[in-house]
């Protein structure tokens, strides 16, 4: 059974930085790309950033320059560290796996609140 948990969230002030982290279980890791997502209050979810095959790794535009994704697959693990945060970074996160000759965002991982204040 494949787990994915999501922790790092927390509450921080504009300018701050945050470092989610997610472990997987029960799937070969190196066989996906990992993924963050968000959902802010009141909106759909949306894409954040992820590993990719061309190129590596891509952001939304919103994040690009202050968010990094990184993964070890020694742990089974994908981080998201996010530096100059905004409010409007506010949102849920949630962490995702993609089999690497799918489309579709396979597992989720149940979520990890950030909250930025202004």
């Amino acid at each position: 059974q494949v787990h994915l948990v999501d922790t790092g969230g927390g509450l921080v002030q504009a300018g701050g930085s945050l470092r989610l982290s997610c472990v997987a279980s029960g799937l070969t890791f190196d066989n996906y790309y990992m993924g963050w997502f968000r959902q802010p209050p009141g909106k759909e979810r949306e894409f954040v950033a992820a590993f990719s095959d061309k190129p590596t790794t891509i952001y939304t535009d919103s994040v690009k320059g202050r968010f990094t994704i990184s993964r070890d697959n020694a742990k089974n693990t994908v981080y998201l560290q996010m530096d100059s945060l905004k409010p409007e970074d506010t949102a849920m996160y949630y962490c995702a796996a993609r089999f690497l000759s799918s489309i579709s965002w396979r597992y989720w991982g149940q979520g990890t609140q950030v909250t930025v204040s202004s």
